[in-house]
C-alpha cells in the first residue's frame, strides 16, 4: 500500500475555527509537509464559542478575534488555501443562538451546496474531508457541515448541477474524521493511571458516535507532525485555554495521545475490515 501525497489536493471542510487543529492538525500538516495541496473551509466565524480569558476577547470582539486564530493556526499547519464562509456561529444545540437568522444552521442549503460545490471544481481536490454525521459530538454547524458537504461533494460530479459553479469535478474520495472507541478507552486508561479526572470523558460519550475499529479505514499516524498540531492549538487561545482538558496532564502525554487520528472512507463505499496506509492510499 502507498499513501504517496506528493502532488495530490486535499480539502478540509469544518465549522468553526479549531475544528481544524483539534481533530485532524496532524493529518493537514503531515500531507502539507509531504508535498500535498491542502485547502481548509470554514463554514463559521465562530462568535459562540468560549472564551478562556476575557483578556483576549469579548462577546463582540470574539468572531474576529477567532478568525485571527484561524489564520495563525492554518500557517502553523502549512495549508495552502484558506477560504472563510462567514456564516454566524449556531451555538450549542437548544440555545438561542440556534434560532438567529444568520447563523449557519438557518442557511439556505441551496446556497451553501452552491458555494462548496464552487470551491470543490475551483480546487479539483482528490480527496474531501468533513466530519461525521453526528459531526463528531452533535454540535448543530457540525451536522450542517456534514450534510451540506456530503450533498456538494457529489453534486460537484454531476454536470447537469449547478452550472454557474464551474466544470464538474467528482473528488475520488470522501473522508470522515472519527472518534474511534479503542482510542478512546485507551485514552481514558492513560488518563486514569494518571490521576486525572476522567468525567469530561463520560460527558463526551453521552453526545459522541464511537466508531469500532473495523469501520476505521485509517488510522494515521500523525506523531511526526505533533509539533505542529500543538503549535496550531496554541494559536486558538481563546478555545485552548487552562481548562482544557489537554492543559491539564503533561504536555509530553498530550503529545502523544495527539500521534494518532482516525478516518472512515465516506465514498467510495468501502466495505468494514478494510485498513488503508493513508488517505490518498489507492488514489
Amino acid at each position: 500500500m502507498t499513501d504517496d501525497a506528493r502532488g495530490r489536493k486535499l480539502l478540509a471542510i469544518y465549522a468553526h475555527p479549531d475544528d481544524e487543529s483539534f481533530g485532524s492538525g496532524g493529518m493537514l500538516a503531515r500531507y502539507a509537509a509531504e508535498g500535498a495541496s491542502v485547502g481548509l473551509v470554514c463554514a463559521t466565524n465562530g462568535e459562540i464559542g468560549e472564551i478562556s480569558d476575557p483578556d483576549l476577547a469579548s462577546s463582540d470582539t470574539l468572531g474576529d478575534v477567532r478568525i485571527a486564530e484561524l489564520r495563525c493556526a492554518a500557517e502553523a499547519l502549512g495549508v495552502t488555501e484558506l477560504v472563510l464562509l462567514g456564516y454566524r456561529d449556531s451555538g450549542m444545540a437548544g440555545t438561542a443562538d440556534n434560532e438567529d437568522p444568520r447563523a449557519f444552521g438557518n442557511a439556505a442549503e441551496d446556497e451553501v451546496v452552491a458555494r462548496l460545490v464552487g470551491i470543490i471544481r475551483r480546487v479539483r481536490p482528490d480527496v474531501v474531508v468533513t466530519f461525521d454525521p453526528n459531526g463528531g459530538y452533535g454540535h448543530p454547524d457540525h451536522v450542517t457541515v456534514h450534510d451540506r458537504t456530503v450533498a456538494a461533494f457529489h453534486a460537484a460530479g454531476d454536470a447537469r448541477s449547478h452550472h454557474n459553479e464551474g466544470e464538474a469535478w467528482q473528488p475520488p474520495r470522501l473522508v470522515y474524521t472519527v472518534f474511534a472507541r479503542s482510542t478512546f478507552e485507551q485514552l481514558r486508561e492513560k488518563l486514569t493511571l494518571s490521576g486525572v479526572d476522567v468525567g469530561e470523558l463520560a460527558r463526551w460519550e453521552e453526545v459522541a458516535i464511537m466508531w469500532e475499529d473495523e469501520d476505521v479505514h485509517v488510522a494515521l499516524d500523525v506523531s511526526g507532525t505533533v509539533d505542529a498540531k500543538w503549535k496550531a492549538l496554541n494559536c486558538h487561545r481563546t478555545q485552548f485555554g487552562s481548562d482544557n482538558l489537554f492543559r491539564r496532564i503533561p504536555e509530553e502525554m498530550a503529545r502523544e495521545i495527539m500521534g494518532r487520528e482516525n478516518f472512515s472512507i465516506a465514498w467510495p463505499e468501502t466495505p468494514p475490515g478494510v485498513r488503508l496506509a493513508g488517505l490518498f492510499d489507492g488514489l
